[in-house]
């Protein structure tokens, strides 16, 4: 039976939060027994999802690479669960999954800054990413201008590349990926 997020007293653990019932204007997440409570994301942050949702998965296809790209999925972390905006994770991975991916089969993670995730997006996720040891960390940033910040973890922390609308990501990690931020948040 599960309890509402009203209802319960104490920390709470992944079991807690994965036995909440469905709500569509909320996203919960957990760190250190503590429930993060955002809400759903509005038009243009689902509209750039999308969008890189699409570029990422052709991307992913045309390299032959064993991944498949996930939106708004569970995924453990130590000490954690988040559900970011995107996920790149290992194919065999993501076909064999429940209700939760390992930090372990993900090999990028995207989040789309909107206006109540922006501060745990730049401080508090980079650092759970990477204590979880997933490779790469993007940060996309609609406003004032589209621009994505390209983390990949060396050393136990993400060194940020930032590219700006009018540039293009030119990667070739974790799979070859070229775009300009522009493109993702086009009106």
């Amino acid at each position: 039976m599960s309890v509402t997020a009203a209802e319960h007293h104490g920390p709470w653990t992944l079991d807690d939060v994965l036995a909440l019932p469905e709500d569509p204007r909320n996203r919960y997440e957990l760190v250190g027994g503590a429930l993060l409570m955002s809400p759903s994301p509005g038009v243009p942050h689902q509209r750039a999802s999308h969008r890189l949702h699409v570029l990422l998965a052709a991307a992913v296809e045309k390299a032959g690479a064993p991944y498949e790209v996930l939106e708004a999925v569970n995924v453990v972390v130590p000490d954690g669960l988040f559900i970011p905006d995107l996920v790149v994770a290992d194919a065999d991975a993501a076909a064999a999954a429940d209700t939760t991916l390992r930090a372990d089969d993900v090999v990028l993670v995207v989040e789309i800054a909107s206006p109540s995730t922006r501060v745990s997006d730049r401080k508090m996720k980079p650092a759970l990413y990477a204590a979880a040891g997933i490779p790469h960390y993007w940060r996309l940033e609609l406003e004032p201008a589209p621009r994505l910040y390209l983390g990949t973890l060396d050393r136990g922390t993400y060194t940020d590349r930032l590219v700006q609308a009018c540039q293009t990501t030119a990667l070739t990690e974790p799979f070859p990926f070229d775009v300009d931020p522009a493109r993702i948040a086009r009106r």
